[in-house]
């Protein structure tokens, strides 16, 4: 089995960790390539491992009785999945899995909540990362509620930069209609208004920014507050590459 720096792991969450904390995972880390569609939290089915990862992104979706489903957050190299059991929970309804291709590093189960029991500290930190995604969910919701559809557009797309690397963001317009909770010809006019104001280029698969600031301008206020709150709370920026 290989042995795991924690100076050299690329996961925000296992830097932070304490030397102690990061120790009790270590021996049974095993990294793992994340592959587009697969699925890091089945829905209502009992986790088998917590996957921090190091590349890609992965999509937190809740699903309705008839088959309706929406992405209620986002995991790239800041996070890790399977955090339900942080809170005690050994299933979820929602589901997780892979929208951008990457890798990751799987700890059992079994160890990781064994890790929480034996060391309060390591449990307090993962609660505060806990509270990040809830405020994430939050947030979605209010810029659902409250924010114009180019509005939302530009913050998931700054969402989806500050977790995947470089300025080019291999996500579809399938992948953004979902995100958002619109068709995809919705997506596509809305890409176009982006485009126009000179803030992304759009090619089939592929979006590219070109300018973070303006999108940050066009997001206002339903980009930020999660990002910033991340940072307070866990000790680095959220876009830490």
């Amino acid at each position: 089995m290989p042995h795991f720096d924690q100076s050299t792991v690329e996961n925000t969450l296992l830097k932070l960790l304490s030397v102690d904390g990061f120790a009790r995972l270590s021996g049974e880390m095993e990294r793992v390539d994340l592959p587009l569609r697969h699925v890091l939290v089945a829905s209502d089915v009992p986790s088998t491992h917590v996957c921090f990862l190091e590349r890609g992104l992965g999509s937190m979706v809740v699903g309705s009785t008839d088959e309706e489903a929406v992405e209620i957050g986002h995991i790239g190299p800041e996070g890790a999945s399977g955090m339900h059991v942080v809170l005690a929970v050994e299933t979820t309804p929602t589901r997780t899995f892979m929208q951008v291709a990457g890798s990751g590093i799987m700890v059992p189960m079994e160890t990781f909540q064994r890790a929480l029991a034996d060391d309060p500290e390591m449990k307090d930190f993962f609660l505060r990362y806990v509270h990040t995604t809830v405020l994430q969910l939050a947030h979605s919701a209010l810029a659902s509620a409250r924010f114009n559809m180019h509005e939302r557009l530009a913050r998931w797309i700054l969402m989806c930069h500050d977790r995947l690397e470089g300025n080019n963001l291999a996500i579809t317009h399938e992948f953004l209609a979902l995100m958002l909770g619109v068709r995809r010809s919705g997506v596509t006019n809305e890409l176009h208004v982006l485009e126009g104001v000179q803030a992304i280029r759009s090619t089939r698969g592929n979006v590219r920014i070109v300018d973070r600031e303006k999108l940050i301008e066009i997001a206002g206020g339903c980009y930020g507050v999660p990002e910033r709150e991340y940072e307070k709370v866990l000790g680095l920026p959220l876009r830490a590459r």
